[in-house]
């Protein structure tokens, strides 16, 4: 069996050939014309050396080329290097100098980077220049893909043959490459065709760009937005919407931050989207957010909020319905969030935390039902490893045989259901003498203010000594004077949240690159040790 996704696309232009496959801006272009001029590509990097193996980084927007580049590159069986250019520049370069590219394809903004910070690019033995113009000693792909009358022979994967590194997005340390096989994008379009019904007729319009590739993979039309997928939560909604109704785009993926400020728009405008099915994934998404955005779709329409993260994805879903009826109640209670059962061909564990590597599942202790431990996975979508980063892997893996189970960083609890719940990420915990705290449900006590827009429960101080401290983000003017005593009211009413007796107001949390979501409570633990200063 060839596990090659390229094998994917080629497929569909033979069955699909006259369909449109890619929407971007003005233009379209059909199935059959994306795979010719992927061919047409592959055919191109060959003849500049790149083969199976050869490392390639590609900074290439949502575009046609970003879409045909990536699946000539598989075709060759080349390994595609994608990182989110927002994770700012001293993470890219260190990201960079990790991965150690052979080759480098990028646009004339990149090239520019490329020259003005050299070191992180010193493995790289070839540049190719993607977009208009040119630079001196740069080659161009307009100038190498002319027209050709031959075929390039499409690499013949194995399951565990490499394809490419996907960056995390660094919001508990620095981003870590993850190496993905082609079984891994195999297993996760299958998933993604055969759980959320997916496929020829479907028009999806992706917020995240690999959700492009799937589409087309999967025989659907991508209709890419006009938007810069590294602030999405800066999201025009008047383009965005414009676009799902001009194209009838019956599908989206997107962080919740973007459905935040769509929802809104669309019920100022009262406009109804034709979108029958959203999925939102990056972030907890709250049941205030799903009902409102089950107000913009066709009432038979569905919410999904697939779990998962970079290194495993998706692991675990449910539909807005089940949250709204079933599970956001207990949210609100500080129960966690609810992020649903396992998917087909997944097994998920709760296991007593461990802050060390653990070699084999033999030393894993699982916890009882409700109880609250370390999330672990095994499946077809979890990757294998790390790249170039050995003790990431040690403490991120765990040996099973031929296998491995993957530590998702994640505290939670399986309930009676079999569901899964998310408290928070393990880093994250707050270590007090009386025992740990978590950020999830802690949190959704003070959420519930009318004030708060968001909330982030810090540590300072010594793990297993630290003091607990509530920092809030308050919804455009709406701080009252009275809000830090309102606060100290709403911990003293709850046990989770008695011993909480610090209280910060932020003008705004810094979050994650990719889905404007994640908070990144590292940064306010450091602020608030500034802000309470003697207070300690």
């Amino acid at each position: 069996m060839n596990y090659n996704i390229a094998q994917a696309l080629q497929e569909v232009a033979k069955k699909q050939a006259a369909e449109i496959g890619l929407v971007h801006g003005e233009k379209s272009w059909s199935f059959a014309e994306l795979a010719d001029t992927s061919e047409r590509y592959a055919v191109a990097l060959a003849k500049q050396g790149i083969q199976a193996g050869t490392r390639v980084m590609l900074m290439v927007p949502p575009s046609r080329d970003f879409v045909c580049l990536t699946f000539a590159l598989f075709r060759l069986g080349a390994v595609v290097i994608l990182i989110d250019p927002g994770m700012g520049f001293a993470n890219l370069r260190r990201c960079i100098g990790a991965v150690k590219p052979k080759i480098f394809v990028g646009i004339p903004k990149a090239q520019i980077f490329r020259l003005l910070s050299p070191q992180p690019f010193r493995s790289v033995a070839k540049s190719i220049w993607v977009g208009s113009g040119s630079i001196p000693f740069v080659i161009s792909l307009s100038s190498i893909a002319r027209a050709t009358a031959q075929v390039q022979p499409m690499f013949v994967a194995e399951c565990d043959d490499l394809a490419a590194i996907i960056f995390t997005t660094g919001s508990t340390g620095p981003p870590k490459g993850v190496q993905y096989s082609h079984g891994i994008f195999h297993a996760q379009l299958q998933l993604i065709r055969d759980y959320y019904k997916i496929g020829p007729g479907d028009i999806d319009q992706p917020a995240f760009p690999l959700f492009a590739l799937f589409a087309t993979a999967l025989g659907a039309k991508a209709v890419i937005p006009q938007m810069n997928p590294a602030k999405p939560a800066q999201v025009n909604p008047a383009q965005f919407i414009q676009t799902i109704i001009a194209h009838q785009v019956t599908y989206s993926f997107g962080s919740p931050a973007i459905w935040n400020v769509v929802s809104r728009y669309c019920l100022d405008n009262n406009i109804v989207l034709p979108v029958q099915k959203i999925l939102m994934a990056g972030a907890p998404v709250s049941g205030e957010l799903i009902e409102r955005v089950q107000q913009i779709m066709a009432p038979d329409g569905e919410i999904f909020t697939p779990y998962g993260a970079t290194e495993s994805l998706p692991i675990v879903s449910m539909t807005g319905q089940e949250i709204v009826a079933d599970t956001w109640l207990l949210t609100r209670q500080g129960k966690g969030t609810c992020v649903g059962r396992p998917l087909p061909g997944i097994t998920i564990k709760v296991i007593a935390p461990v802050p060390a590597a653990i070699s084999s599942i033999a030393q894993v202790v699982e916890q009882a039902a409700g109880e609250i431990g370390e999330i672990i996975v095994q499946g077809s979508v979890v990757t294998r490893r790390y790249d170039h980063n050995d003790h990431e892997n040690s403490l991120a893996k765990i040996t099973d045989g031929d296998s491995f189970w993957h530590r998702m960083g994640d505290m939670g609890y399986i309930d009676a259901q079999g569901r899964l719940w998310f408290c928070g990420r393990k880093a994250h915990r707050v270590l007090t003498k009386n025992g740990p705290m978590y950020t999830i449900p802690c949190e959704a006590i003070f959420n519930e203010h009318p004030a708060v827009f968001r909330s982030a429960l810090v540590g300072v101080g010594t793990p297993g000594q630290q003091r607990p401290v509530l920092i809030v983000e308050c919804i455009a003017g709406g701080r009252s004077e009275n809000l830090l005593a309102e606060l100290e009211q709403l911990a003293c009413s709850n046990a989770l949240t008695q011993d909480i007796t610090d209280f910060l107001v932020h003008k705004g949390f810094p979050v994650d690159i990719r889905h404007n979501a994640k908070i990144f409570r590292e940064k306010l633990a450091v602020w608030a040790t500034e802000q309470l200063g003697d207070k300690r």
